[in-house]
């Protein structure tokens, strides 16, 4: 069971979501096996440990090492998973280990279209199957927390609170003592609390994620098709709409600053309370191309809210994919002020973490 309050970064881009790796820098690439020996190092863990974090949290995209049925195929890329996770644990950190995608589901295309794994029985059977190899590997590890998917995109509340109960019987027997990390519905978003159930399990952790408003957060993320978000905004500040392609921004119009902010987790607060149960926020962060000074306004806004209220953090992301604390071949952030030294460190942003 979690003892104390987790504060950590993500280490995502390692083992999950190279394709956008590759999308920012395909000519140097050098193949997956070779980018998974080389982005993240010892040093990088020792780092975080000397930064004073307690954990990191690792997500794994199934593909890179299992196939759609859930057969463990690339056994080599499996040792490197272990490799890191025996690195990062025996450094003293603990380690949320994130399956990011799984067969049948994938959060990003949630946004377009329904996700098979909450309708196809198959589908689940073989993520159970990548479950059984992950628990078999890391489920008698203590500092090993297991999250049963990130972001899920179910049809409903209903759906989701049957398919988690589910995934979660079938971890809990396979890694009787591991705690189980478990995120409401529809990308982890505060609001979806209201309809969570809790697992019958004292040895869980409730996991969401914050990005709010994607008007700040998000601005001129080429992944989001939907004018507004080109739309150059402070924080704290005032956020009108035009025309609307992305659904998701129609309750961001109007004022943002941090007493908006704690009123958007409050659903999040009041399950903590009603439940009796741990929570924490595993994925936060501003993309790169916002104004400098309101990034730095909304992070130290957000985590004091977090500090405020005793909830444990995961930062996005520790290396690149647009949010992270270190950026490089990233075309688009290149000329930033905040990596202009040798390691590629946005130094601020790194002590804006650690002070809280």
């Amino acid at each position: 069971m979690i003892d104390q309050r987790l504060r950590g970064l993500n280490f995502g881009g390692w083992f999950s979501q190279i394709d956008a790796v590759i999308e920012k820098d395909p000519e140097t690439f050098p193949g997956i096996d070779k980018h998974i020996e080389s982005f993240l190092l010892n040093k990088d863990i020792v780092r975080v440990k000397n930064a004073g974090f307690n954990h990191i949290r690792l997500p794994i995209d199934y593909q890179i090492f299992f196939s759609e049925q859930g057969t463990l195929v690339y056994e080599n890329r499996f040792e490197l998973l272990k490799q890191a996770v025996g690195q990062a644990t025996r450094a003293g950190l603990m380690v949320i280990l994130d399956l990011h995608e799984c067969p049948g589901h994938d959060f990003h295309e949630g946004v377009k279209e329904a996700q098979s794994f909450f309708s196809h029985q198959e589908k689940r059977e073989a993520s159970k199957k990548v479950w059984l190899n992950l628990c078999r590997a890391f489920g008698e590890n203590p500092l090993v927390l297991l999250e049963i998917l990130n972001e899920p995109v179910a049809p409903s509340a209903r759906v989701w609170n049957e398919v988690k109960q589910e995934m979660a019987d079938f971890i809990r027997q396979n890694a009787p003592q591991s705690t189980i990390v478990v995120g409401s519905n529809l990308w982890n978003m505060p609001s979806t609390f209201s309809e969570l159930t809790p697992l019958p399990d004292p040895n869980a952790l409730y996991s969401f994620h914050f990005y709010v408003p994607l008007l700040f957060t998000h601005q001129r993320a080429p992944w989001i098709d939907d004018p507004n978000i080109l739309v150059s905004r402070e924080y704290p500040g005032e956020y009108q709409l035009g025309d609307l392609k992305d659904r998701r921004l129609e309750s961001e119009i109007g004022y943002w600053d941090k007493a908006r902010l704690l009123q958007s987790i409050e659903p999040v607060i009041r399950f903590r309370d009603k439940y009796k149960v741990a929570v924490a926020c595993n994925e936060f962060g501003v993309f790169h191309q916002a104004p400098r000074e309101s990034q730095l306004r909304w992070l130290n806004d957000f985590l004091s809210i977090l500090k405020e209220h005793e909830i444990a953090y995961s930062y996005w992301n520790y290396k690149n994919l647009d949010f992270g604390v270190i950026s490089f071949g990233e075309q688009l952030h290149q000329d930033l002020a905040q990596f202009k030294n040798s390691d590629r460190l946005d130094k601020e942003v790194l002590e804006v973490l650690k002070s809280y």
